[in-house]
Parts: structure tokens; sequence; C-alpha cells
């Protein structure tokens, strides 16, 4: 388990989503979800494409905002703008499907950033951290290239990097490999896994259920924006209770 100085509330919980709401014009996208992720755990949210799961994690770290119920995390409601939203994206890391890294800069640039111009650490002590952190999610010979020169597991690798150079108390990971082709999606499962193994507070959209069955303490299984079921992953593939989530696990098994 990875300690640090996370304070979470009384009952435990780090992120609590409490009959969560939210509609694009008519279109429904988050039904009544109501959800809390406990600090070290590694959770992945699964269902069809179009279900809610991403604007579950958007809704999180405040890029959307909710239309009704409540979003908190350490104890504190998800805040709608200002200052707050930012050092609560501090904290907050996210990972998307298509890297979103900063074409003009080079790799080690790209993490530094967010140290440098958001916590006001010093450029010595950025460079340091991020030349750590390449190591960890190994590309350090990577540092002065830039994200056109990468491949697509290799920038997907520098956009986690850049996320813990923040030193985030929760990463969300919005389908990380869903852009990738086959054989670049291992290097980057392989780094989740490290951080789930280090107690890193996961939440994981995903597809790859492979990488649930073996790393995730729980699956959140959403259809039409509610959760219909939540299980341990050996509960969830050979006994789902729900026929959505049944008919979900028997798709993907004999893909």
């Amino acid at each position: 388990m990875r300690a640090d100085n996370t304070t979470t509330t009384s009952n435990g919980h780090l992120v609590v989503l409490t009959d969560v709401h939210k509609s694009f014009g008519s279109n429904v996208v988050l039904d009544g979800v109501s959800l809390d992720i406990d600090k070290g755990e590694a959770i992945v949210v699964a269902g069809i494409s179009g279900s809610g799961k991403s604007t579950m994690l958007r809704c999180i770290n405040g890029l959307e905002k909710v239309d009704s119920g409540d979003i908190t995390f350490e104890g504190n409601s998800i805040p709608k703008a200002g200052k707050s939203i930012y050092r609560l994206r501090a904290d907050i890391g996210m990972v998307f499907q298509n890297f979103n890294l900063f074409a003009h800069k080079t790799v080690l640039q790209n993490i530094m950033l967010g140290p440098i111009e958001v916590k006001g650490v010093s450029e010595s002590d950025a460079r340091e951290r991020a030349e750590s952190l390449l190591e960890r999610v190994g590309i350090p010979e990577k540092a002065d290239q830039h994200p056109a020169d990468l491949s697509g597991g290799q920038q997907q690798r520098v956009a986690i990097a850049r996320a813990l150079a923040m030193e985030p108390k929760l990463m969300l990971f919005d389908e990380p490999t869903s852009a990738l082709d086959p054989e670049m999606i291992r290097e980057v499962l392989d780094v989740m896994r490290d951080l789930a193994r280090e107690g890193m507070t996961m939440i994981v959209v995903t597809h790859e259920m492979g990488f649930a069955r073996e790393v995730c303490n729980r699956i959140v299984f959403i259809d039409g924006g509610k959760i219909v079921e939540e299980a341990s992953p050996e509960e969830f593939f050979t006994n789902a209770k729900s026929q959505r989530a049944r008919d979900f696990v028997d798709k993907i098994l004999h893909h």
C-alpha cells in the first residue's frame, strides 16, 4: 500500500458520488449514480459505449458539472469553478484516450509543466522528478523527443508520467488503450498494473477485461446511465446478477 498524507473522511471514502444526474440536452447520461471509492482501490468501470462511463470521470474531476446530486473528494464537494477547481485537478490525475500532450514541447517539458506552473516546483526539482518518472514508465531515452516522434503507446506512457508528476491522490483513466494498436496496449497496461500494486487509487474506464480481472478490486457496470452491478472481478465474470451484465460478459468472453 502506498504511504502518503491523503486525508480521507471519517467513513474512509476518498470519493463519494451521491444520486448524480447529468444530461446533455434531452440525452440523460448519468441517471442517479451513487458510488463510493476508498483510498487504495482500483475500480474498473465497464459498459457499452455511450453508457455514461467517461462522463462520470469528467464529473469527478470537474470537467463537467453535475445537474443534481453531489460528488465529494476527501469530504469536500467538487467545486464548480474558480481557483479551487485547479487545486482539485492537482490532486486528481486524468489520462485521456488521445494523450493530449503538447506537440511543441519535448517529453520532459510536457511532464515538468504542471508541477512548475501549478505547484510552484523549481525547474531543477521538476526535471529530476520528470526524469525519474520516465524511468518508471520505461522510456527515459525519449526525454528530449517530441510527441510526434513517439509511438502511441509511448505517448500514453508520457501522459501517465505527466499526471503522476503532480503527485495525485487519485488517478482517472478514460479508455487509455482504445486508440492504441494491439502490440502497444500491453506496455501501457503494465504501467497501470504497477500503479495499482503500489496502492494508487484508480478509476479506470476500459474494455480490457483481462486487466480488469487481474488488477481491480471491483467492477462497476453502468448501463443507460445507471449502475446496475457492482462486484468483485471473479463474481462479475462468473456470476453476474443482472441480465445486462451477463450479456456484456458473454459478448466479452466470446468475442
